[in-house]
């Protein structure tokens, strides 16, 4: 039997007071990116898997900001996400590495819906696509669905797509006022822990 694509959102996610709730601390969180100041940023593009539906006409309900659970997440999940592995290793040349920054926050703890594994995913008639499928109007229905959530969530957590055994997170921007960035910002080379990603990831730098 062929397995079964992803399907939409059931009506049971935008609207049950009954499902599985985390609770964040903002520093576990995790973010690179280009720019060293202005985050956490909440974008409006519409290019992110759970970026709000309707970015591209204006009519966005919601931004949104990706973060990993761990520095290896949001590695793979920025620098490496279009990177294809040669030998089992990944080259990045040093240059790109400065252009980029770490970020670390600090801020109340954040309500986040579990959309991991397990049984609060799969009773969402959820699965491993939700994180896998190249269908963002798909995910971006989901995302939709948790942000109409009475609990009103500050977003959710998922499997990463580019490292399937942690968490990332989405948050949408309700929660801008309970995250706060920690000063100064870090240039990626010089993060704490980056050579143990370096080792993990495979990643050499040229």
């Amino acid at each position: 039997m062929a397995a079964a694509p992803l399907g939409p959102p059931p009506a049971v996610l935008a609207t049950s007071t009954r499902l599985a709730t985390t609770m964040v601390d903002p520093s576990q969180l995790y973010r690179i990116s280009r720019f060293g100041t202005g985050e956490p940023y909440f974008g409006r593009s519409g290019h992110g898997r759970f970026d709000a539906p309707d970015c591209e006409t204006g009519n966005a309900a919601y931004g949104t900001c990706y973060l990993g659970l761990s520095l290896h997440v949001a590695f793979a999940e920025s620098l490496l996400h279009d990177e294809e592995p040669v030998n089992g290793e990944f080259e990045l040349s040093l240059d790109e590495l400065n252009r980029h920054f770490v970020h670390r926050f600090i801020g109340l703890p954040l309500r986040l819906l579990s959309l991991t594994t397990g049984a609060p995913l799969k009773r969402m008639a959820g699965h491993a696509d939700l994180a896998g499928t190249v269908d963002y109007s798909l995910t971006q229905r989901w995302g939709q669905a948790v942000f109409d959530n009475p609990l009103k969530f500050d977003g959710f957590v998922y499997i990463s797509r580019h490292l399937n055994t942690e968490g990332a997170v989405v948050l949408f921007d309700r929660a801008a006022s309970n995250i706060k960035h920690v000063a100064p910002s870090t240039a990626l080379p010089l993060a704490s822990g980056f050579p143990d990603t370096a080792v993990h990831l495979g990643i050499t730098i040229v």
